[in-house]
């Protein structure tokens, strides 16, 4: 998933840290066996006394109704072209679950733009990072199983796995990794994936980057958790893609949901990503996210995610089967990490569990939710309130504008108060905007000085320089034009004079933040090193030369 991610759902907020843990440790405390005896004996005597419960419940009961839920459904073919619409998005599947059935499933517009292809409740389309929740899912099944523990050592299962930090490499659990709170960097390795690099490449690589204190830094990394998953697959003998059938996939009956982008591309009904140039919506751009597939590889339809969601607001069952044990699954559900404090003595704070995006409303409710966004073209959302057994997904084939996002929040404030309480999609669409352009250079390459410095003859940059993290990059000149080759299969990236020994080019793939400098080290004629400003995020985008 792009940065925009970074940028949570702003409904899903968890309450003050102390109230949530005292919730939980009363909750914790009731239900403990050896103090089961004691807490009744207490709960008893203070009954005698007082009309209020000692121990508040761990959910409220039920306050929305059927009716309330029914009104909310009967709006949502309005809410949806409305919002389709204003932003153009050619594509948009919704569905929705309630008590343990399915009480919508449909699409609009088109697969493709220019087509008459319809969208379906069948249709299929790249989830994103709500592949995170599923991952998770899976995951807990494999815990259910005794494979693996939430709590275990990743080099448990996966021996060769390091990160900077061979302290943190021998602590760094499943749990750490799923929550974000492994001391990775922001995202880290997802620039080597949009150089070309493959999932063991990226995953042997991630020990170069730099850590945060362990356990005390939020950072959102799609390759951490991919490595969880994947460790978690090599501990039950098999490969995610077919963990991912067997667990979860298979048992449900999600037959058009897969794990593996090979089975999306031969979908005979699937939407097609989309970008924005303008008010024209093209669909330019194919994305292969195989590389970190538990994180944001998964692609499935509204009709199978309905059936998800009623196995995760079911504790683990579906249509009377046990799939995924309850207490692995509920760990999932729990604020492991504060994503998000605070920006007012009044707000509110985000957390995050295992895969999920985890908070509590104003009347104590658990609400869970994901966004999922392809800045080359896809855009998703899944939010669950469990206490009312509610869930809704958004599926979507353009580029995050925000618009599932808004589907999702205007159909629970429905439900929850007969109407929305704010326009969604303009208060998160600038936001998500924002989001996306953030990371772009502070220098706009696209003006060059008036006056610039002359480079230097082409034959001072070209040769080839070496990066332990990036791989080797190669600089040639056709014609006194450079060009720069990296990745693995030394893509081009043609190099246009700025100022002096500075050059620019054009980022490509899914974290392409437009222009971005090539500045060389140049002594007696003849350059050292080369930095690359877009690579050089978390200090690791400085090549030296080697021959």
């Amino acid at each position: 998933m792009p940065r925009h991610d970074r940028v949570r759902f702003r409904s899903v907020r968890a309450a003050a840290v102390a109230a949530a843990g005292l919730v939980a440790a009363l909750a914790a405390g009731c239900t403990g066996a050896d103090t089961d005896t004691d807490t009744a004996a207490v709960a008893r005597s203070a009954a005698a006394t007082s009309p209020l419960p000692t121990v508040p419940p761990a959910q409220p009961p039920s306050q929305i109704t059927r009716a309330e839920v029914e009104t909310a459904v009967g709006r949502l073919d309005g809410v949806v072209r409305d919002l389709m619409r204003r932003t153009g998005v050619p594509g948009v599947a919704v569905g929705v679950v309630h008590d343990d059935e399915v009480v919508y499933a449909k699409g609009f517009g088109v697969r493709e733009a220019g087509t008459q292809d319809r969208v379906g409740a069948d249709t299929v389309f790249q989830l994103a990072s709500v592949s995170k929740p599923l991952a998770s899912t899976v995951v807990a099944a494999a815990v259910g199983e005794k494979t693996v523990g939430w709590d275990d050592p990743v080099v448990e299962h996966d021996p060769g796995f390091a990160l900077k930090d061979p302290w943190v490499s021998r602590r760094v659990t499943l749990a750490d990794l799923f929550s974000h709170r492994s001391g990775l960097p922001d995202h880290a390795g997802d620039l080597l994936e949009d150089l070309g690099y493959d999932r063991s490449y990226i995953l042997g690589h991630l020990r170069y980057e730099p850590l945060a204190p362990f356990r005390a830094d939020y950072a959102y990394t799609n390759f951490g958790l991919t490595e969880a998953g994947v460790a978690t697959a090599r501990a039950a003998g098999t490969s995610w893609e077919e963990l991912s059938a067997e667990k979860l996939y298979r048992p449900l009956g999600m037959d058009s949901t897969s794990s593996s982008f090979a089975d999306y591309e031969k979908a005979r009904d699937k939407a097609a990503l989309h970008v924005r140039s303008g008010d024209t919506w093209r669909a330019v751009h194919v994305r292969d996210a195989d590389a970190q597939s538990p994180a944001g590889g998964a692609s499935s339809t509204v009709r199978d995610m309905t059936k998800w969601m009623r196995l995760q607001l079911g504790g683990g069952t579906f249509e009377g089967r046990r799939v995924v044990d309850a207490d692995a699954l509920a760990q999932t559900h729990l604020p492991h990490m504060l994503s998000e404090p605070p920006h007012a003595p009044t707000g509110r704070s985000g957390f995050y569990g295992l895969g999920w995006n985890v908070g509590y409303d104003d009347r104590g409710r658990l609400k869970l939710g994901h966004s999922g966004g392809f800045a080359l073209g896809a855009a998703t959302h899944v939010a669950l309130l469990p206490s009312e057994k509610l869930g809704i997904v958004a599926l979507t084939n353009g580029q995050p504008v925000g618009l599932p996002e808004a589907i999702t929040s205007t159909f629970l404030d429905t439900a929850q108060t007969g109407g929305p309480t704010v326009d969604w999609l303009a208060f998160l669409g600038p936001l998500i905007e924002q989001s996306l352009t953030a990371g772009r250079s502070p220098v706009d390459y696209a003006k060059p000085p008036a006056s610039p410095a002359p480079a230097e003859a082409a034959d001072a940059y070209t040769g080839t320089y070496a990066n332990d993290y990036y791989g080797p990059m190669t600089v040639s000149a056709r014609d006194g034009d450079l060009t720069m080759r990296l990745g693995p299969a030394q893509r081009e990236f043609p190099l246009r004079h700025y100022d002096g020994d500075t050059f620019s080019y054009r980022t490509t793939g899914e974290n392409a933040v437009g222009l971005s400098g090539v500045t060389f080290t140049v002594a007696d004629g003849r350059a050292e090193k080369v930095r690359v400003e877009n690579l050089d995020t978390t200090g690791l985008g400085t090549f030296t030369r080697t021959d």
